[in-house]
């Protein structure tokens, strides 16, 4: 059964390792018959969530006007969702966290989702990445019917393209296909 999948690339590099990995799952999950959109944060204007409260009081309609709601759509359409972020600082980076705090305004219909994380650092230990997958189940244990399918782990990945030729690549491509 073909499944609805969107990947979010919060990589602020074009052809960065974590979006280069986000290609090669969304590669995997394209060959095994799946509909895969990748959303390049960098090409989307988000802007930071004022906390005013008023997509509560709109029917989740927020008062910016950006890309946002659009992303949101995308978001509530998907069964699978995929959430890659380089490491910065042992953390996800300012993108993911901005994407993140804006699905408040749509915050009770994000449900009954498989995720998979990408997250790839300069630093060759997997653990050290463990902050970033800690922040990643903090925001879906807000929702119901989230569920952890995989973790991409992309380490010793400094410059872009790095990552070309490693186990996290291959690792990618077999995750998408078993979507």
């Amino acid at each position: 059964m073909s499944r609805n999948v969107v990947i979010i690339s919060a990589s602020p590099r074009k052809h960065g390792n974590s979006d280069l990995l986000c290609d090669r799952f969304m590669a995997g999950a394209q060959d095994a018959g799946h509909q895969v959109e990748k959303i390049f944060l960098r090409d989307w204007k988000i802007n930071y969530c004022l906390a005013c409260d008023d997509c509560k009081r709109n029917g989740g309609i927020c008062v910016q006007e950006d890309d946002m709601a659009e992303i949101l759509e995308k978001i509530l359409a998907a069964d699978v969702m995929v959430m890659a972020t380089p490491v910065y600082y042992y953390t996800m980076d300012a993108q993911m966290k901005t994407l993140i705090d804006r699905t408040y305004a749509k915050f009770t219909e994000i449900s009954n989702k498989d995720m998979y994380f990408i997250v790839t650092a300069a630093d060759t230990r997997k653990e050290s990445l463990e902050r970033t997958i800690e922040g990643f189940r903090g925001f879906t244990s807000c929702f119901s019917g989230l569920n952890e399918k995989g973790i991409i782990y992309g380490t010793g990945a400094w410059k872009i393209g790095d990552i070309t030729g490693s186990q996290a690549m291959d690792q990618a491509y077999a995750m998408g296909k078993t979507v």
